[in-house]
């Protein structure tokens, strides 16, 4: 079922892309980066060494995407020196998820709501979710409650809910593995599926 978009929806989005197509330049990784960054320079980053990378990423390349996403962690001062013309997206979600279960439940960041997120100039919310379709239902159940919860915040405060799925099996722990590559157009499809269904409130998926 498709969502009717309000015009500041509609404007919101239409600033996140050029002619139709979405070239975001995504840029809201923290901890990944954070071990990147480690590993380069021996030693672990600071914020402010985190900060200015993404600050120079933002500066040097939205001049060549439509829009970009960052993090309200780091990526605030990235957001001041975006091209622009360039959209802004910002995560809601805290970044990786405990690794020592199955279940891979997601989490807001603490001191961030979609009305914070909309006041810090974003043009969208993004959302990162672990799904897998064929997972445990009670767990599956947690995650759709809570999508639903992030969907009337978006709706509340009329900015596009972007979801971004990220698919797994919960008895696969490879996803490179030649195992998952066998499920994983089922998992993408079952959960975009899901997800399609207009009591998430998603705009994009």
């Amino acid at each position: 079922m498709v969502l009717t978009l309000t015009e500041n929806k509609r404007k919101a989005m239409e600033r996140l892309s050029q002619n139709g197509v979405i070239s975001a330049l995504a840029f809201d990784q923290r901890g990944a980066l954070k071990r990147m960054m480690a590993k380069h320079q021996e030693t672990e980053p600071t914020v402010d060494q985190i900060e200015e990378l993404k600050s120079l990423v933002s500066e040097e390349l939205t001049p060549y995407a439509s829009s970009i996403l960052l993090d309200p962690e780091y990526g605030l001062p990235a957001t001041k020196v975006r091209h622009e013309e360039a959209g802004l997206l910002l995560a809601y979600e805290k970044t990786g998820y405990d690794a020592t279960t199955t279940s891979r439940l997601p989490d807001c960041l603490d001191v961030w709501s979609a009305k914070r997120i909309k006041e810090a100039g974003a043009d969208a919310v993004k959302f990162l979710l672990y799904y897998d379709v064929d997972g445990d239902k009670a767990v599956n159940d947690q995650k759709q409650a809570y999508i639903e919860r992030i969907g009337s915040e978006c709706q509340a405060e009329d900015i596009p809910f972007y979801l971004e799925i990220l698919s797994y099996d919960e008895n696969i722990a490879d996803n490179n593995s030649p195992e998952f590559a066998k499920v994983k157009a089922h998992k993408v499809n079952g959960a975009m599926k899901v997800f399609s269904d207009s009591r998430f409130g998603v705009d994009v998926l």
